[in-house]
């Protein structure tokens, strides 16, 4: 079984302590028996040379200090950090303890005029001095605690002896000490600050852990909320778009209509702010899938030079799209969607001056500028830019700025399409965007005049289908739903659930009337999951119909699972004119 971690709130004194007094006890055996030859093999060495009988004593006293050494209780990896001082005492009182004991040997072993046995006892300590040093360099106590009583009891017993030589032999060991208990400290230092920042290493990286797992906490609760909140707030929004919708189309032509247009504008702006954050769920989710192709610059500029001229001339500014005959790879809606938002951000951040859009060719790629004159963003706060609802200079929240998340939906469309974007700028003169792209070759006039004329044969056709079956559990909204697709004259039968819409179509199986679309609201009620429940009821026996969901889900799980589906898809609150399209769409074959 594995020891127990150190706590995360040890202090880091205690943690260094705690690895000194774990690297000492490593070594606990090593030094037992190593300590054990010393003593047998310098006493029977002794013996044979002097016959002095204190060899005995000597030998048995080690002996029995080397025996309580072993036996004494030790530290273990299971022993609390905040314990480690009372073990570095106890070790250190246990080689003192020893230290002493080695310094009886030269008062013992150095006999007068007996040159060979004390160089021979000045090898043997100073090798067991230089021992000491390098096991117990972690706790400088102890270090000190063993090799001055062991060597200075040689050296006294040296210099005790008055000549010239011994005391050249005690001035030689006094500079060993000396020159050893330097390097012990030194590297006890070094180790020490090793440790120290080992840990603090090891601290930090368990704070970007936990702070990585708070941001991605934070960002799962921000996505299930957005979620949730536009969930409910597109229910009733779409209920009113639908109604709205419907009025608009009973008073066209009539005074009162203006006010059903002035409503209409209001839920359109609203739904396009819901739309907006939509736009980021879905791409989190990763459902929207680029279709790369060759696209012509001039083609797409031209449209956003017509969506923004009269915000910038409301605002007094110049705005100047230059052509450039360029043509690059890239899904032209989605490049569309991130240059118009890089182009709205200039405009609603620009005071004087103007903004300027153009596309230059650099090798193999494509550079499209988009440069302003406006108030500039502060070099610590580049970073913070592609953040979700963070809009610069904007703490009131001023809706005339927008959300503060068509950057966040930028930086996303520039790394599903794989076009780098880059930013520069200076505080009070202006901001510069640049988006990379690869060129593309020219498509041929014939080729694109038969797409267009393709697209104008679609758009074209408005066929729409009879009878549509409706199942929401939501009353006002069957009722609204029921009231705009009448008005396009299409027949409907509005159910709450899917109990009732099987009832529907056994009654129109008897009366030979099939249904043409089934519209099916994402959410029923009780939890019940629409489609799987428009799945079912597809697949009934002589049921052939499309299916259309409407949902006003915007979490990320449930788009991936809704566009594995392959099933249409419309997000709350409708658009009359989108859902018209995609009826036309659905609409079989034959159909009015």
């Amino acid at each position: 079984m594995s020891p127990p971690p150190v706590a995360a709130d040890t202090p880091l004194s205690q943690r260094v302590l705690r690895e000194h007094v774990a690297s000492v006890y490593f070594n606990y055996n090593a030094t037992f028996l190593a300590r054990l030859v010393f003593v047998l093999v310098l006493g029977g060495f002794m013996y044979l040379q002097l016959g002095d009988p204190m060899v005995l004593p000597f030998v048995v006293l080690h002996l029995a200090l080397y025996l309580g050494m072993y036996f004494t209780p030790r530290w273990n990896p299971w022993v609390p950090a905040s314990e480690s001082a009372w073990w570095a005492r106890k070790i250190t009182r246990i080689v003192t303890l020893l230290g002493f004991a080695d310094a009886l040997a030269p008062w013992i072993f150095v006999p007068a005029g007996n040159l060979p046995v004390t160089a021979a006892l000045m090898v043997v300590m100073m090798g067991n001095c230089a021992r000491a040093v390098q096991s117990l360099r972690p706790l400088k106590a102890a270090l000190f605690g063993h090799t001055l009583p062991m060597m200075g009891g040689l050296i006294v017993a040296l210099a005790w002896q008055g000549d010239s030589i011994h005391l050249f032999l005690a001035a030689f060991a006094t500079i060993y000490l000396v020159l050893m208990l330097r390097v012990g400290v030194q590297e006890h230092q070094l180790l020490a600050d090793s440790l120290a920042l080992r840990f603090e290493k090891e601290a930090l990286a368990v704070r970007l852990e936990e702070q990585i797992a708070a941001t991605e906490r934070a960002s799962e609760e921000k996505t299930r909320f957005l979620a949730s909140a536009s969930h409910d707030l597109r229910q009733p929004l779409h209920a009113i778009a639908l109604f709205g919708a419907a009025l608009e189309n009973e008073l066209r032509g009539r005074p009162e209509g203006a006010h059903a247009e002035r409503l209409m504008r209001a839920v359109n702006a609203l739904g396009t702010s819901l739309d907006t954050m939509l736009d980021v769920s879905r791409l989190d989710a990763g459902v929207v899938t680029p279709e790369i192709r060759a696209v012509q610059l001039d083609a797409l500029f031209l449209p956003l030079n017509h969506m923004f001229s009269p915000q910038a001339e409301q605002k007094e500014l110049q705005l100047r799209v230059r052509a450039s005959g360029l043509w690059v790879r890239s899904d032209p809606q989605l490049l569309h969607r991130m240059l118009s938002n890089l182009i709205d951000n200039a405009l609603k951040y620009t005071v004087s001056g103007g903004v300027t859009v153009r596309a230059r060719a650099r090798g193999d790629a494509v550079w499209i500028d988009v440069r302003d004159t406006g108030v500039g963003i502060a070099p610590e706060q580049i970073g913070r830019i592609f953040e979700e609802f963070y809009q610069v200079g904007n703490p009131g929240r001023d809706r005339s700025q927008g959300l503060g998340i068509g950057l966040s939906i930028v930086q996303r469309l520039s790394r599903l399409l794989d076009h780098p974007l880059q930013v520069h700028s200076r505080p009070g003169r202006g901001t510069h965007f640049r988006v990379v792209l690869p060129a593309a070759a020219p498509l041929a006039a014939s080729t694109l005049q038969g797409a267009e004329a393709h697209r104008q044969r679609a758009a074209g056709a408005q066929a729409l289908p009879e009878r549509v079956l409706l199942v929401d559990d939501e009353a006002e909204i069957r009722e609204a739903m029921s009231e705009l697709l009448r008005s396009w004259s299409i027949e409907v039968e509005a159910v709450a659930d899917e109990a009732q819409a099987e009832k529907a179509l056994a009654r129109a199986e008897d009366q030979a009337r099939p249904f043409d679309l089934l519209v099916c609201d994402y959410r029923l009620a009780e939890g019940n999951d629409g489609l799987d429940a428009g799945q079912r009821l597809r697949r009934r026996p002589g049921t052939d119909m499309p299916l259309l969901l409407v949902t006003g889900e915007t979490a990320p799980e449930r788009l991936q699972r809704v566009r594995a589906s392959g099933v249409a898809v419309l997000f709350k609150p409708v658009d009359a004119g989108k859902l018209l399209r995609t009826l036309n769409e659905l609409a079989p074959a034959g159909a009015t």
